[in-house]
C-alpha cells in the first residue's frame, strides 16, 4: 500500500515537474494547486535524509526541490539537503562527468539558496545576512575540501566569506583561507601586503572569537594555529623586520619585565631577521640574558636537587669526596631500581678506596654486587681493594695469600661479565706472575710455620680465607 503511494506520489510530482519549468529558483509550495503532491514529496525525502539513506531520498528531493526550491519560504532545506545528498554521489562518483555533475550541482545550490535569503524570497528567524554568510562559508569550506575546486576558484570564494562574515566567519573558514593564500602567495599570484592583510584579518578573527565565542572558542584557537602554520614558511617573505617592531613593542612595553614576553618577542623578531642593530632587539637581548643566567642558575640547582647522583658525580670530579658520598647515599634513599642502587654503591666503594678506607670500601662494594648478581665492577673492585691491602697482612706468605683472594674475585668477574673479561684476565695474568706467586721457598717457610699445601689461610687484614697453594 505504501509503496503504491509513493509512487503514486512520484508520478504526480513528475507531473508538477514538467508544468513548473518556468518557476523561479526562489519558488515555494505555497498556496501552488499541487501543495500536497510537493510536502508529500518532501516529508518522504526528509525521512529517509533522517535515516541517512541519502540514495534514496534523492528522487524525492528532486521532486520536492525542482517544484518548490524554497519549500514553504521559511526554511532552505532543499537546498542544504540536497548539497548534502549531491556532496554524497560525488563520493561514489566514478567517472570524471559524474564528479563534474555533482560539483556543478552543489555550487548551483548553494548560489541558489544565498539568491533566494537575498531577495527575501527565504525569511527565517536567522537575519539573511548571517545566513547567507553562514552559506558562503559553508561553499567556500566545500570547495576546498570535498568539492576539490581549483584555487583559483576557491580563493574568491574564501574571500567573499571572510567579507560576508567578518567577526562571526565560521572557524572552518580560517584555515583553508590560510592555506589558498600562501599558496597564491608561493606562486606570485599575490602580493606581500595582501598576504600581510589576511594574516590579520585571520588573526583579528580568531582572536575576537577565543576570547569572546564561549562555545567554540578553542575551535577558533585550532584554526589560528593552523592558519599560523600555513604561514610559516613564509613569514621571512611576507613580513620585514620594521614590521614586526611595530607589532611587537607596545605589548612588550606594557609589560617589560615579563621574562615570556621577552623571550617570544626577542624570538619573533630575530625569526624575521631583526639584529642587534634594532635598538628594541638589543635592549630585548640584555633583558633576557640576564633572565636566562638567573633561570638557569634555579633550574640548575632545582635539577641537582632532585638528581643528588649527579651532584654527587660532580663532587667525586672536584674532590669532594665526603659530600660525594653523602649524595651517593641520598641518591641510593631516594631510588627504587637495584641497578642504580648498585653502581652507587660501586662508586662509593671507589671513592673509600682511594681514601684508604678498606673496610667501608669492601662494605659498599659488597652491596654493589649483591644488589646486581651479573655486574662484574664490584668484584674487579674488591680485587683491586685486596691488591691495595696486602701490605698489611703480615709476613710474605699472607701477602701472597691476598693475591691469591685477588685472583678470585677476578675469575668471579670475568665469569658472570664478559665485559670485563679482558681486564679481568690482564689482573690474573698479572698477580699470577713469579713475583706474587707462592714459591718453593716460601713453602718451606710455610711449613716450618706449620701450614701446608691446601691447608686454610685466615687472612684477617682483608676479612676472607684462602687455601694455600703453591
Amino acid at each position: 500500500m505504501l509503496k503504491n503511494l509513493l509512487s503514486v506520489c512520484v508520478l504526480i510530482a513528475l507531473g508538477i515537474m514538467m508544468t513548473t519549468n518556468a518557476i523561479g529558483q526562489c519558488e515555494t509550495w505555497t498556496g501552488s494547486p499541487d501543495e500536497g503532491a510537493i510536502t508529500d514529496a518532501h516529508t518522504i525525502y526528509r525521512g529517509h535524509m533522517k535515516s541517512d539513506e541519502l540514495d534514496s531520498a534523492l528522487e524525492f528531493w528532486k521532486t520536492a526541490y525542482e517544484a518548490a526550491p524554497a519549500a514553504d519560504g521559511g526554511r532552505d532545506f532543499h537546498y542544504t539537503d540536497g548539497i548534502k545528498i549531491y556532496k554524497h554521489k560525488l563520493k561514489n562518483a566514478t567517472t570524471d562527468a559524474e564528479k563534474q555533475e555533482c560539483v556543478d550541482m552543489v555550487l548551483k545550490l548553494y548560489d541558489e539558496a544565498m539568491a533566494c535569503f537575498e531577495s527575501g524570497a527565504i525569511k527565517m528567524k536567522i537575519p539573511a545576512k548571517e545566513r547567507i554568510a553562514y552559506l558562503q562559508g559553508r561553499k567556500a569550506y566545500d570547495m576546498y575540501y570535498d568539492l576539490r575546486t581549483p584555487y583559483s576558484l576557491t580563493f574568491p570564494a574564501l574571500e567573499k566569506a571572510i567579507e560576508l562574515g567578518g567577526m562571526n566567519t565560521e572557524y572552518i573558514v580560517l584555515a583553508p583561507y590560510a592555506d589558498v593564500a600562501t599558496y597564491q602567495f608561493s606562486n606570485d599570484n599575490m602580493d606581500n601586503v595582501k598576504a600581510r592583510e589576511i594574516y590579520n584579518k585571520i588573526n583579528e578573527i580568531a582572536d575576537h572569537n577565543i576570547k569572546s565565542n564561549e562555545k567554540y572558542g578553542a575551535y577558533y584557537k585550532q584554526a589560528k594555529e593552523s592558519a599560523l602554520g600555513s604561514f610559516a614558511p613564509f613569514e621571512s617573505q611576507v613580513f620585514d623586520c620594521a614590521y614586526f617592531v611595530g607589532k611587537l613593542e607596545p605589548a612588550y612595553r606594557a609589560d617589560p619585565d615579563n621574562p615570556a614576553v621577552i623571550k617570544e618577542t626577542i624570538q619573533t623578531l630575530k625569526r624575521q631577521g631583526c639584529d642587534s642593530s634594532e635598538a628594541l632587539v638589543a635592549e630585548l637581548e640584555g633583558k633576557y640574558a640576564q633572565y636566562a643566567n638567573e633561570e638557569n642558575a634555579k633550574r640548575k640547582a632545582e635539577y641537582e636537587a632532585s638528581n643528588p647522583n649527579i651532584m654527587a658525580r660532580k663532587m667525586k670530579e672536584a674532590g669532594d669526596y665526603a659530600g660525594a658520598i653523602a649524595k651517593y647515599n641520598e641518591a641510593i634513599s631516594a631510588e627504587s631500581d637495584p641497578s642504580k642502587q648498585s653502581l652507587y654503591y660501586y662508586q662509593i666503594g671507589q671513592i673509600y678506596g682511594k681514601q684508604k678506607q678498606f673496610s667501608n670500601a669492601m662494605s659498599a662494594a659488597k652491596k654493589a654486587a649483591d644488589l646486581r648478581p651479573d655486574w662484574g665492577k664490584p668484584h674487579m673492585l674488591m680485587g683491586d681493594l685486596y691488591v691495595g691491602n696486602s701490605s698489611k697482612c703480615g709476613d710474605v706468605i699472607k701477602q701472597k695469600c691476598v693475591y691469591i683472594a685477588a685472583i678470585g674475585k677476578y675469575r668471579k668477574a670475568k665469569s658472570i661479565d664478559s665485559e670485563v673479561a679482558d681486564k679481568a684476565n690482564e689482573k690474573i695474568s698479572r698477580y699470577s706472575s713469579s713475583k706474587y706467586r707462592l714459591s718453593a721457598e716460601d713453602k718451606e717457610q710455610a711449613f716450618m710455620a706449620g701450614m701446608k699445601e691446601g691447608s686454610t689461610v685466615n687472612l684477617s687484614c682483608i676479612g676472607t680465607s684462602v687455601k694455600l697453594k703453591f
